[in-house]
C-alpha cells in the first residue's frame, strides 16, 4: 500500500512538469510568433492543449507566464574589444538596436514594472548579463554592483521614456543624438574615478 500510495503524488508530479513544460513551449512560440500584446492566454492553452484556468493556475497570469516562458540574451559586446574611451557609446549603441529590434525586451520592461516574476527576471538579467560586462571596464571591483546599476538606470530610463511610455520628445531623438547624449554618461559610470 505504501509504494502504491507514493507512486501517486510521483505520477502527479510528473503530470504537473510535463504541464507546465506544455504551457512554457506553448508561450515561447506564441510570443515570439504574435508579440507579448496580441498572444492571449486563451490561444497558448488552446496550443498546449489544455484549458486556459490551468495556465492561471500555473503562472498567474499573462505577466506571469511571460516571465517564466521568455529567456532574453542581450548578446553585450566584450568591452575589452572596444577601445576604453568608447565603452559608452558602444553600450548605448547596442541597448538601442536591442530596443528597436527585440519586442520582448520592451515587454518584459513592463511586466518588470508591475509583475514580481518580471522583476525577478530583470535582476537576473542584470546579475547575470550586466554586471560581466560592466567588470570589463570599470576601475574599481568593488564599485561594479553600483555602477553597472547606475548605468541600468540610464538604459532602462530611457527605454521607459522611448519604447513604453512613448513620449514624443524621446522618440523624436535620432538614435545617433541619443548616443551622442547618453554615450558620455554611461562612460563616466563606467569607467571615470569615483566621485
Amino acid at each position: 500500500m505504501t509504494s502504491s500510495a507514493s507512486s501517486v503524488p510521483a505520477s502527479r508530479s510528473r503530470r504537473s512538469d510535463a504541464t507546465r513544460t506544455a504551457i512554457l513551449a506553448a508561450a515561447r512560440e506564441r510570443f515570439a510568433a504574435d508579440g507579448y500584446e496580441r498572444a492571449t492566454i486563451r490561444a497558448i492553452a488552446r496550443d498546449a492543449r489544455i484549458d486556459p484556468s490551468m495556465v492561471m493556475r500555473y503562472f498567474g497570469s499573462k505577466e506571469g507566464l511571460f516571465a517564466a516562458a521568455v529567456t532574453l540574451d542581450l548578446h553585450l559586446p566584450d568591452l575589452r574589444q572596444v577601445p576604453h574611451e568608447e565603452v559608452g557609446r558602444a553600450l548605448v549603441t547596442h541597448f538601442l538596436a536591442l530596443w528597436e529590434e527585440n519586442e520582448e525586451l520592451t515587454a518584459v520592461l513592463r511586466v518588470g514594472a508591475t509583475n514580481e516574476a518580471g522583476a525577478e527576471r530583470m535582476q537576473g538579467i542584470f546579475r547575470d548579463q550586466l554586471l560581466p560586462v560592466a567588470r570589463q571596464a570599470c576601475p574599481d571591483p568593488e564599485q561594479v554592483p553600483a555602477r553597472a546599476a547606475l548605468c541600468a538606470a540610464q538604459l532602462l530610463g530611457l527605454a521607459l521614456t522611448r519604447y513604453v511610455l512613448r513620449l514624443p520628445p524621446a522618440v523624436a531623438l535620432p538614435r545617433a543624438e541619443l548616443v551622442a547624449w547618453l554615450g558620455p554618461t554611461v562612460q563616466r559610470y563606467l569607467t571615470a574615478p569615483s566621485p
